[in-house]
């Protein structure tokens, strides 16, 4: 992790540069985000994160354990031609979170197991998340009492580290609110973090660490998960406004180790993320604006088949989605509404939410068969420019300047990667100078204009 130290020297000298973790599971969104890291030169990595939910030694959502997960990212770096060495792994909100029904007994001795994995498997940067309440906890949790349990989990990474050898894992502490993922309900505002909390909360982890005697471990605490007033619901982003957050920023540059990990920043604009990274938040996490984007260009996809099918429906593949959502509502039923009075409401969240649970049917095996009729359709028959331009003007005017094939995959990752630029951008100046051919995605006076705040 000698990166990230590097990363947070750099930044806590004047530098402006932050690095994003992409926090996804989709093949295509991680080899996206290998190939914009690729293209952004020999020394850029890429960050990607699991949670412990999507992945935990029980398999959480995706069926993959920590291992598992590590193979699966490596087998796309090799089939990209990454470098393994240029791929950094993160493990997020790792603690009890999974287990919050059980108490708290249980739920931290399985959340010990789950950190002991992560890090034998090779995760490195670790986020020690303990702020959730389990059966028969108060409600919030003590700050003290977040930070033992933390502290706790923070000795079990050690023992697993010096075990198995390796470069020394990095920390962040603390959490965000509201809960990962995007908001429930719908926002109005958001209060940001004051500096009392955020120095009560360094405080009360640098007691709790030196007490379970991790003195050594401290130095590489690089991170505070903080709330910045960023935040997205099902169709509205409250946007960073870098003014709210002045007494913030300032607090953490008397902190010589330390800098901000925010979450929840999807949908930002590319001016607003470059903000944060100027107002020291200086790691980015990224995750359903990634998957959004994959959902919209697989709509888009969709429309072009059926047009060129001329029966309105080509392989169904919309329909195949939506009746597996139906009749499987177990991932979205809590966050959207379910009135039978009001079917359509439902169906449009399904579809277009910003907290894109759809992200999490895409393994389904229906839908992965429709999707695979959807793009051999496309393959056998390119897309025809008129109808690229139509649905897909961005991939369109990439295509015809010969940045992207005109190739359904292709264009697939190409949605991605223009949100996942806008990150890489934001965080690293010369890595939009180094690209500043894309138009898409760096274009003219970005780095200076959009980026301005840095």
């Amino acid at each position: 992790m000698e990166y990230m130290l590097n990363l947070v020297r750099r930044h806590k000298a004047g530098e402006p540069v932050g690095i994003h973790a992409v926090c996804s599971a989709h093949p295509l969104v991680i080899e996206a985000a290998m190939e914009v890291a690729a293209a952004a030169g020999p020394g850029q990595p890429v960050l990607i994160e699991a949670t412990s939910n999507q992945v935990n030694q029980d398999g959480g959502y995706t069926g993959m354990t920590p291992a598992a997960f590590r193979d699966f990212v490596h087998g796309i770096a090799d089939r990209v031609g990454l470098a393994r060495e240029r791929v950094l792994l993160g493990g997020d909100h790792l603690g009890p979170n999974a287990w919050q029904g059980e108490s708290a007994d249980a739920a931290m001795a399985k959340a010990e197991v789950l950190i002991e994995q992560y890090v034998a498997a090779g995760f490195r940067k670790i986020h020690l998340d303990c702020s959730m309440s389990c059966a028969g906890d108060p409600v919030p949790l003590r700050d003290d009492e977040v930070a033992a349990r933390a502290a706790r989990l923070c000795a079990i990474a050690e023992r697993a580290w010096q075990a198995g050898g390796g470069e020394a894992p990095v920390y962040v502490v603390g959490t965000e609110v509201p809960v990962p993922g995007g908001a429930h309900e719908d926002l109005a505002e958001l209060s940001v973090t004051t500096p009392d909390a955020a120095a009560q909360t360094i405080a009360a982890h640098r007691s709790a660490f030196s007490a379970a005697g991790l003195d050594a471990a401290w130095p590489r605490v690089i991170g505070l998960v903080v709330q910045p007033g960023v935040e997205f619901d099902h169709h509205k982003v409250i946007d960073f406004r870098p003014e709210r957050a002045v007494d913030l920023s300032r607090m953490i540059e008397d902190v010589p180790t330390l800098v901000y990990e925010a979450h929840s920043t999807d949908y930002q604009t590319p001016a607003n993320l470059a903000a944060l990274v100027a107002g020291h938040f200086a790691i980015l996490k990224v995750g359903p604006g990634a998957t959004f984007a994959l959902r919209e260009t697989l709509w888009a996809l969709a429309d072009i088949e059926a047009a060129m099918a001329g029966d309105g429906k080509g392989s169904g593949f919309k329909d195949t989605v939506l009746e597996v959502m139906r009749a499987e509502p177990e991932y979205w039923r809590k966050y959207y509404s379910d009135d039978p009075r009001d079917p359509r409401r439902a169906r449009f969240d399904q579809q277009y939410s910003l907290s894109d649970r759809i992200r999490y049917y895409w393994p389904h095996p229906a839908i992965q068969a429709a999707q695979a009729r959807l793009l051999e359709s496309l393959e056998r028959e390119a897309p025809p420019l008129t109808l690229l331009s139509q649905y897909l003007p961005a991939q369109y005017e990439s295509v015809r300047e010969g940045r992207v094939r005109n190739h359904p995959v292709e264009l697939l990752k190409e949605g991605v990667a223009r949100v996942l630029r806008q990150y890489m951008y934001a965080c690293d100046r010369e890595a939009c100078s180094k690209d500043a051919g894309n138009k898409d995605a760096c274009p003219p006076g970005a780095a200076t204009r959009e980026l301005e705040a840095c």
